[in-house]
């Protein structure tokens, strides 16, 4: 499908391991069991479902590993548009959240409330120094809001969201749009809740509904 060019949309997605209170995340079984699913439930026409990688909840230390993803998804086969989509939870943000987030940007700020799974509490530290202040945003060039009407005519509890947080989930996502800003790819982050809000099964179907309105933005 490589030789379609744009009219292939690759996705690559990632997830996390557990964190500081939460012992299970969520995004770990989701991310782990998509490509059965998916699999299951039939790939949109043009959508290629790339990597599935499950990262550690870690930011400084775990930078090497989340840029290996970075690179194999514009060097790796079936190459086309790609959209770097990440679902987590973070618990200082959603572990008591109702509905799906989708974030609209990130910002250039480390503030963690805890020590992340390699023991890195930054206060007030740019993610990037070369970005300038702790102030800067970066956001998707995807349209957070139309997706969010289209996953909600679609009976998902899901709402736009301009707060990442400051903990791994923004870390995560400011390096990815920057990524992405200099390869000419797209990326966006979504939270989701607690499995004890919204069962798994629903979680599923909402990331799988996702991915199918995405690839249809192409």
């Amino acid at each position: 499908m490589g030789s379609e060019g744009p009219s292939v949309v690759t996705i690559h997605v990632t997830g996390f391991k557990k964190f500081h209170g939460v012992a299970e995340n969520p995004t770990e079984t989701i991310v782990s069991n998509l490509k059965d699913f998916m699999l299951k439930r039939g790939l949109p026409k043009g959508l290629v479902l790339g990597s599935c990688s499950i990262l550690e909840t870690a930011g400084q230390g775990a930078i090497s590993p989340l840029y290996q993803i970075f690179q194999s998804s514009v060097t790796g086969p079936n190459v086309g548009r790609i959209i770097w989509g990440c679902f987590q939870l973070h618990l200082g943000v959603n572990s008591g959240a109702t509905k799906f987030a989708i974030e609209h940007q990130a910002v250039n700020e480390a503030t963690f409330r805890c020590p992340d799974e390699l023991g890195w509490k930054p206060q007030r530290v740019p993610i990037i120094p070369t970005d300038g202040r702790i102030t800067r945003i970066r956001e998707t060039s995807l349209p957070v809001n139309n997706l969010t009407k289209a996953l909600a005519k679609m009976g998902y509890k899901v709402i736009p969201s301009d707060d990442a947080g400051r903990f791994v989930c923004n870390y995560v996502y400011y390096h990815s749009l920057r990524f992405a800003e200099e390869h000419g790819n797209k990326s966006l982050f979504v939270h989701v809740p607690l499995f004890l809000t919204i069962d798994e099964e629903t979680q599923m179907q909402f990331v799988a509904s996702l991915l199918e309105v995405l690839a249809s933005l192409y």
